[in-house]
């Protein structure tokens, strides 16, 4: 049984006000880059109140450039990171640059920013770990294959972008798929899909 990697707590102020759930519930991990330039941004997009509820969007994790590992959200929490699927997932957010600060501009669709080897290095420690808290998790899937969803670009409303593209071009799925259990997730429905 794999050690827990160090993981520091951070919990969000609203934690206490998501939705509980069963741990069983969680056979899903959905991979996330923040597209912010560092983790004080992300912590205070996450601790943007969003909805009636009190609560904002988050993952449960974020993993920051030096390998760094903060939860934000407790895994018997839903966190809201992804449209339809966050009851059965754990979010985690790797500190990344992303399209930010142009997200939506039609020029701007590229992700160029490489994802650092220790940030690597601490996302598969956690995910080696995880099955072990979460006896029912079997799934992994990018962000990206998730949320298709397009938006009128901000610089021409006539063209459309993608509202999310991460984990993006230069997450190394192989490397990752190659030390971790966990299957690459069929979102068309063969292994319980959106």
């Amino acid at each position: 049984m794999p050690l827990p990697p160090p993981i520091t707590a951070a919990p969000l102020p609203y934690e206490s006000l998501l939705v509980s759930r069963p741990l069983s519930d969680i056979d899903l991990v959905v991979i996330h880059c923040t597209e912010l330039p560092d983790l004080a941004t992300a912590r205070e997009y996450g601790e943007r109140a969003l909805y009636d509820s009190g609560t904002g969007n988050s993952g449960h994790y974020y993993i920051d450039r030096d390998g760094s590992i903060l939860q934000y959200v407790a895994l018997d929490r839903i966190a809201h990171h992804v449209r339809g699927i966050n009851p059965r997932s754990v979010g985690i957010e790797l500190v990344n640059t992303g399209r930010w600060p142009n997200w939506f501009d039609s020029d701007n669709q590229h992700m160029r920013e490489p994802y650092t080897e220790a940030q690597i290095a601490a996302l598969v420690r956690l995910l080696q770990w995880l099955p072990d808290a979460l006896p029912s998790l079997r799934w992994i899937a990018g962000h990206e294959q998730l949320d298709t969803a397009t938006e009128a670009a901000s610089d021409d409303a006539s063209q459309r972008v993608r509202r999310k593209l991460d984990p993006g071009p230069m997450f190394p799925w192989d490397v990752v798929l190659h030390a971790v259990a966990l299957k690459p997730f069929d979102a068309a429905g063969s292994n319980g899909g959106v």
